[in-house]
């Protein structure tokens, strides 16, 4: 059994979004959440881009992790 991990590019291409290190990097870095708005609630997704994260969440998925690093990335604002 092969087991793939997900990195945060690969999550960026899935939802459609340019996924070089500084596409991330400038992401991230503009679309910092409060600490009360969950990363699948921003109002920056669109609606597919939001069912996926909820789902692939909901049911603890492969994409479950990265999704979750990327929740700390826009809930981490830089000094």
């Amino acid at each position: 059994m092969e087991l793939t991990t997900n990195t945060m590019k690969d999550l960026f291409d899935q939802l459609g979004l340019d996924s070089d290190d500084r596409s991330i990097d400038e992401f991230v870095a503009s679309h910092q959440l409060p600490n009360e708005v969950k990363v699948v609630e921003a109002d920056f997704w669109s609606e597919s881009q939001a069912r996926f994260l909820k789902e692939e969440l909901h049911k603890d998925a492969e994409w479950a992790p990265v999704i979750d690093d990327l929740n700390v990335l826009l809930h981490d604002a830089p000094e």
